[in-house]
């Protein structure tokens, strides 16, 4: 309720906003949803958490969402969430209209806020982790955080991108966009083409891994020689998980030169 009622009070406030909150901004003939933290003074400079949302949603559905909108509020983080075409994203091959549209989202957050130099974490859900995984690839852009939530590409996929850490979070009972097991069964295909663009040793930890108490991840994590790959395994169905992008916003943030 706290963060609904702050979203209302973003509408309704000064001109010089123009839009912010569950209000729009529009950027040519598309629109993108923009929400500084709770608090902010106006001034300080802020990272940026990029979230694409789900098929058949807009920007507005992850804003007013406590496990993404309200985890980049408790984290003093801007939320930007762009608009996708006909609620959905080009994502299924290299040039398509989203990925230059992202970038002309974050030009125009850059002059409407003090992001400049600030850490950019690119997230997505479902199809939006695809899209998340395809804006990473090709758009050329650094990211000091991709976060993938529910949706993969395969490791033979072309990629340029190289974002300096890479988490992926899927449930084995997933039956929308299917838990994606390796040929022989293993349980880390989802990162395969993360581990290969990083430079990533074999050699894994394996351990239990909680945001909240009632949900415990398998999280395996590789060393890389450029940046780190994480993956978290759980066995409930397609959802984003409670504290999961809050608690990766607070590592991400903590981190030397976060």
């Amino acid at each position: 309720m706290r963060l609904v009622l702050f979203l209302i009070s973003l509408c309704l406030a000064a001109p010089a906003l123009a839009c912010g909150g569950l209000e729009p901004c529009r950027l040519g003939d598309r629109s993108y949803h923009v929400v500084p933290p709770e608090g902010w003074d106006g001034t300080s400079p802020l990272p940026v958490l990029l979230h694409f949302h789900g098929w058949g949603r807009l920007g507005r559905v992850p804003v007013q969402s406590p496990r993404t909108g309200g985890a980049a509020n408790g984290a003093g983080v801007l939320f930007v969430a762009p608009d996708g075409l006909g609620r959905t994203w080009a994502f299924r091959r290299d040039g398509g209209v989203d990925t230059p549209f992202a970038l002309d989202v974050l030009g125009d957050v850059a002059r409407r806020f003090p992001t400049e130099g600030q850490p950019i974490v690119v997230s997505g859900y479902s199809w939006g982790a695809l899209m998340a995984a395809r804006f990473a690839c090709e758009s050329g852009a650094q990211i000091d955080a991709l976060l993938l939530i529910a949706g993969a590409f395969p490791p033979d996929l072309p990629c340029q991108g190289r974002p300096a850490r890479v988490s992926h979070v899927h449930g084995t009972t997933d039956t929308v966009l299917d838990f994606p097991y390796g040929p022989n069964g293993e349980t880390t295909a989802a990162v395969a083409l993360w581990r290969s663009q990083l430079g990533c040793a074999d050699e894994t930890r394996q351990f239990e891994w909680k945001a909240v108490e009632w949900l415990t991840h398998t999280r395996h994590e590789w060393d890389c020689a450029d940046g780190l790959v994480t993956m978290d395994v759980h066995d409930a169905s397609h959802l984003i998980p409670r504290g999961w992008v809050a608690r990766h916003l607070s590592e991400i943030l903590s981190a030397p030169g976060g």
